[in-house]
């Protein structure tokens, strides 16, 4: 499977609702509704074959790190 978002594209961050946080979530949530740009992308592939992509994503001067169900295109 390919990767959902490329290099260089703006996204908006979106964090996943989930009933319990986790302080992951709680950092994220900072960022809710930002747009960005990615930067990078990594994947890793779990032992089902499954292939999960994790994206690397600069808003303002910080650069984050998102999991792709956090992350969605960029709409003006």
């Amino acid at each position: 499977m390919a990767p959902k978002y490329k290099i260089g594209q703006k996204v908006t961050i979106t964090p996943v609702k989930l009933q319990h946080f986790t302080p992951r979530d709680a950092d994220i949530e900072g960022y809710a509704g930002q747009s960005g740009e990615i930067t990078d992308y990594y994947w890793v592939t779990l032992k089902r074959g499954v292939v999960i992509y994790i994206y690397s994503v600069k808003v303002g001067d910080k650069e984050i790190i998102l999991h792709e169900d956090e992350i969605e295109s960029y709409v003006n």
